[in-house]
């Protein structure tokens, strides 16, 4: 009996050194498998946070850099709203809106009942250019939309300017009794929603002697032969494709109520005769007498607007053609290039996902 215990006992020990299957062997050896899981597991894991901590670090960096750029940005733009000729030049309450009509009784309708909703606006002057005197009718009406569309106590004080003839220079005639500094001048068939027109008054009271408008344009040097300088006139798609403008027009524009004095009693006869005769120059003129004074660019306002009638003269063939032609022609009538080029715009940041 002894014996065959003891045989028995010896064949388990050579199965079990042989490497013989045993189920009690793979059980033991599940168990260690199954223990080494949590290393593996807490290895990734310690992986892991240290990718999304560099991640954290970079992403802190990089917002660093953003904040000391926006911080800097007014300095290099010289924009400085704390500075003592500014806070003067802005106490005089909000600003005019500076309507440019032209045989568009309805959308002129349109746009007063918008801009009278407006809280910041002031005054509603309308430029009347056309021969025929507006209407008796069409006076009461609009006074009636602008006291119903105000929105605060004050109501706008609202009137026409009107001219006797259709001269495109009367666009900038100074206006009697102006109670702002500021102007915001606009076509009958553009309209600037409030509180991007408001923002954009915010933009020009950080630099009142600046153009700031919506609706930039551009130029470059196109060839020079023979000492003869001959530029092109860049419309969006232009500023689009170069990320660059050296004018906002005046179709959508906030500008000092100065330079209304300026373009009618000082700017020179000449020009203000070439912009008679051609009849779509006003507003590179305006934009030209502006940067010649102050020696700067103007301001692009990044926002919303709507074109309301139908398309206006810049759709017409040949308008490329005419505009190029203006440009050169009143450069050469100033005798240098005032314009500055810039690719800075300014933008709300309540309207976007990023400070």
């Amino acid at each position: 009996m002894s014996t065959l215990i003891q045989i028995r006992d010896a064949g388990i020990a050579a199965d079990v050194g042989d490497g013989v299957y045993s189920p009690a062997k793979q059980k033991a050896a599940g168990r260690s498998a199954y223990s080494n899981r949590p290393l593996l597991s807490l290895r990734r894991a310690k992986q892991f946070l240290g990718a999304a901590k560099c991640k954290l670090l970079f992403a802190l960096f990089a917002l660093s850099v953003v904040v000391l750029v926006a911080s800097r940005l007014s300095s290099w733009m010289g924009w400085n709203p704390h500075h003592s000729s500014y806070v003067s030049s802005t106490s005089r309450g909000g600003y005019t809106v500076l309507i440019n009509t032209w045989r568009k009784k309805s959308l002129l309708k349109q746009t007063v009942a918008h801009y009278a909703s407006c809280r910041s606006a002031d005054a509603i002057h309308v430029v009347w250019s056309e021969r025929e005197q507006p209407s008796e009718k069409l006076k009461r009406y609009l006074n009636k939309i602008v006291v119903l569309k105000s929105q605060k106590a004050h109501k706008h004080n609202f009137r026409f300017d009107i001219n006797a003839d259709d001269e495109p220079n009367s666009r900038f005639k100074p206006i009697k009794d102006l109670s702002t500094d500021a102007v915001f001048s606009v076509d009958d068939d553009v309209i600037v929603p409030c509180s991007t027109l408001d923002f954009a008054f915010s933009v020009w009271q950080s630099a009142p002697f600046t153009m700031v408008g919506f609706v930039p344009r551009m130029h470059w040097l196109d060839t020079e032969q023979h000492n003869v300088v001959h530029y092109r006139y860049g419309g969006w798609w232009s500023v689009w494709w170069m990320g660059t403008y050296s004018m906002v027009l005046s179709k959508a524009a906030f500008f000092h109520r100065k330079y209304l004095d300026l373009y009618t009693h000082k700017m020179s006869p000449s020009i203000q005769d070439y912009v008679s005769r051609d009849r779509t120059c006003e507003d590179i003129a305006m934009s030209l007498l502006v940067a010649n004074a102050t020696g700067g660019p103007p301001i692009w306002v990044k926002g919303k607007i709507y074109e309301v009638g139908a398309s206006g003269i810049s759709s017409l063939r040949g308008h490329s053609h005419r505009r190029n032609k203006c440009l050169n022609d009143l450069i050469s009538l100033y005798g240098t290039i005032p314009l500055m080029s810039t690719n800075v715009k300014a933008v709300s940041a309540r309207n976007e996902w990023l400070w």
